[in-house]
């Protein structure tokens, strides 16, 4: 397939695609061409740039981070899960023992309910939410 910039007499421009350069010049030459716009029968080729796809570098994969932003997140995920512990639904529980000297003092992270979350800020309890989720479940 090839992609033409067209312009009837009328100095219309339009593109159309055909199957090979020969299959514009048996069309054109037939009479079959029309311009999009007016209609007119009198259709020429004109000046166009080739779109020629720069490949400078290998695209990154898809599991790479795709800016800096997203590779910060990352990052703090790592940090967070090779330093903390995953309490998982029980954070709140186990934040508020934490807090009151019932449980040793240490970085946990898990999930918590909205309702549960503003209570602990509430009662005094830092907890702050993360950029992304701690889930370990797979769909």
């Amino acid at each position: 397939m090839i992609r033409y910039a067209l312009t009837c007499s009328n100095d219309h421009a339009f593109e159309s695609w055909f199957q090979s350069a020969d299959a514009f010049d048996k069309l054109n030459a037939t009479g079959m061409l029309s311009c999009s716009v007016c209609g007119d029968p009198s259709v020429k080729k004109s000046v166009m740039a080739p779109r020629v796809a720069k490949h400078t570098k290998a695209p990154r994969p898809l599991s790479a981070p795709a800016t800096a932003a997203e590779q910060a997140v990352r990052e703090l995920r790592a940090q967070i899960e090779a330093n903390s512990e995953d309490v998982g639904e029980k954070f709140a529980d186990e934040a508020r023992a934490i807090h009151a000297g019932d449980a040793p003092e240490r970085s946990i992270f898990g999930q918590a309910k909205p309702k549960e979350a503003k209570a602990l800020i509430e009662d005094g309890i830092p907890v702050t939410p993360l950029p992304f989720s701690v889930s370990r479940k797979n769909n």
